[in-house]
């Protein structure tokens, strides 16, 4: 007698007979996920039932060891189209995982073809895409077909309608398979929480890297991925509305995605290579980003202090530090802790990263003659308590920026130095004159990011005195515990698990003030402001390790030593 999963789920009172009814509709063979997808059940509880109903043993994918050797020799297209994959050799036997354990086809086709008998076990389907995509590449079950559609619109859906201009090269972007595989990539990005993605056209091929926590990690593809090369290009270009038909020129362009339920914004920038278009695209997902400045990683004395110089009257107050260093979260946090409906704030981006609710934002086009300069100027005239300048690039923005500041208004910006006794020799290297400067700026907040030990498998150790760099503050240490990275299923074998932030916070006192205006070289504004109390980078990533969130590999490779 054949087995059917639905008579087995209501037989043990699992379903009811209108659910039943209602999980056949018009796919019958995939009532199980017809059934979860309703919620009348849960996979894992659904394939229990069959599993002990059929004598077969229901495993943990995410509890059990791969014999990667298992893979050889194994039909691929069995992986691919049946969801199986192989999980180790068994005493001449291959043990195999699938999450349709009633369809017994595929189990006698792989038989065939790899001359050994095999065992199955059952498996969620999820966690056997979770192997197929870790061991053979993400996209690989699109690069073979395994759906001949495009992604399901609960997962991911475009914000914007896409405009084809009915080429062949546009027909092809359009094809259900390579929908399919760009969207896993951005999914698959998405879900790991990275913030750039790199698709990059080397001579031998596509090459896929995603930016976590702060480090680039190459992505496994399958090699039959290059022949989607044009395809998966054109495809992100339709969707960021640029023109697929240039290929000589760098262009800009956005994707606006929901994705689970969440909104996430795609900056994508296309720039033409020696082997073909390399494509970068930051992701801005709206919903994982917290804006508490409490909660950046600031100790509590630079929290206190900082959070005084944000409420000042007014003046400036800089954050400085490379690309990619959390400057605009920093901002963002800053304007929220001071909004209320007193204060009128405005600011002046390019990009717009984030919408904040209470705060006015503008988006200046360079293009077009709107810059931060010209912005600024403008924004003077609608009465602002609070102005932020997305960036002091140049002297006219700088100048203007003072003068907003010398009319009473506080104003926020950034500034790309290595650390906040450099931001003063900045400006004057711009123009500003010194008194300006001295006059003006009222604190300098310099920041780097250290990524975070992973909390689930991080490892005390204790390490040898001469492993340590000469500048580790022992005075400070006391009796604490190191700890070292190791990698775990839940930080996907990193090691770490976010990022937190390192802080160097320059108040512009007498002192400081005299020296900005003497024209002082930042080594003397540097010495001086530690001698009254400033905390380097450096120190500040020390107390991270004391603290036991992070590790002495992190502080080695984010800041440089203290040589005083």
């Amino acid at each position: 007698m054949i087995m059917h999963a639905g008579d087995i789920l209501r037989r043990r009172g699992l379903i009811d007979d209108a659910q039943l009814e209602a999980s056949r509709g018009d796919d019958p063979t995939n009532l199980i996920q017809n059934a979860v997808s309703k919620g009348f059940i849960e996979e894992r509880v659904a394939l229990q039932a069959i599993a002990e109903e059929v004598g077969l043993e229901f495993v943990d994918l995410r509890e059990v060891e791969i014999d990667l050797s298992a893979l050889d020799g194994f039909p691929q297209k069995l992986i691919y189209r049946q969801a199986l994959f192989p999980i180790r050799y068994q005493n001449g036997s291959i043990v195999v995982a699938t999450a349709d354990p009633l369809d017994l086809y595929p189990l006698d086709e792989a038989s065939a073809a790899t001359g050994k008998n095999i065992v199955p076990v059952v498996a969620q389907r999820a966690e056997i895409a979770r192997l197929m995509k870790r061991h053979l590449g993400v996209g690989s079950e699109t690069v073979e077909g395994l759906m001949a559609a495009a992604a399901d619109d609960d997962e991911l859906e475009l914000l914007e309608e896409l405009e084809t201009d009915g080429s062949e090269l546009s027909e092809m972007a359009q094809e259900a398979s390579v929908v399919r595989l760009v969207n896993e990539i951005l999914l698959e990005a998405i879900e790991t929480k990275a913030s750039d993605i790199h698709i990059e056209t080397q001579s031998d091929g596509l090459i896929v890297r995603y930016r976590i926590d702060g480090i680039l990690h190459r992505q496994p593809t399958p090699p039959e991925i290059n022949r989607f090369q044009a395809a998966i290009i054109s495809r992100l270009k339709i969707m960021a509305r640029l023109n697929i038909a240039e290929k000589r020129l760098p262009q800009d362009g956005r994707i606006k995605l929901r994705v689970h339920g969440r909104e996430v914004d795609i900056r994508l920038s296309v720039i033409p290579m020696i082997h073909g278009e390399g494509l970068v695209m930051r992701v801005l997902d709206k919903s994982s980003m917290v804006f508490n400045l409490a909660e950046l990683g600031m100790s509590a004395e630079n929290y206190e202090t900082f959070s005084k110089l944000i409420e000042l009257p007014h003046g400036i107050v800089l954050v400085t530090g490379p690309t990619g260093s959390g400057k605009t979260t920093t901002l963002y946090s800053s304007l929220l802790q001071i909004r209320s409906d007193a204060t009128k704030i405005i600011t002046t981006e390019d990009p717009v990263e984030y919408q904040l609710d209470g705060i006015n934002q503008i988006q200046v086009h360079s293009k077009i003659g709107f810059t931060f300069a010209a912005s600024l100027r403008s924004i003077l005239r609608h009465d602002p308590d609070i102005v932020l300048v997305g960036e002091i690039r140049d002297l006219e923005t700088a100048e203007n920026a003072i003068q907003a500041s010398l009319t009473g208004h506080l104003v926020f910006s950034t500034l790309h130095t290595n650390d906040a006794s450099g931001a003063f020799t900045r400006l004057g290297d711009m123009g500003v004159e010194p008194f300006l400067v001295a006059g003006t700026v009222e604190g300098v907040l310099a920041q780097r990011l250290l990524r975070r030990l992973c909390p689930h498998c991080k490892e005390a150790y204790e390490p040898k005195k001469d492993e340590l760099p000469r500048d580790f503050p022992w005075e400070r240490g006391g009796d604490f515990t190191w700890y070292r990275p190791v990698g775990c299923r839940e930080c996907r074998g990193l090691g770490y698990s976010g990022r937190l932030g390192i802080y160097e916070l320059l108040v512009a006192n007498d002192t400081i003030r005299d020296l900005a205006q003497n024209r002082a070289s930042t080594w003397d504004i540097r010495n001086a402001a530690i001698k009254t109390g400033m905390r380097t980078l450096r120190m500040d990533a020390w107390d991270k390790v004391i603290a036991g969130v992070s590790s002495v590999d992190e502080v080695l490779r984010v800041t440089k030593g203290d040589v005083l």
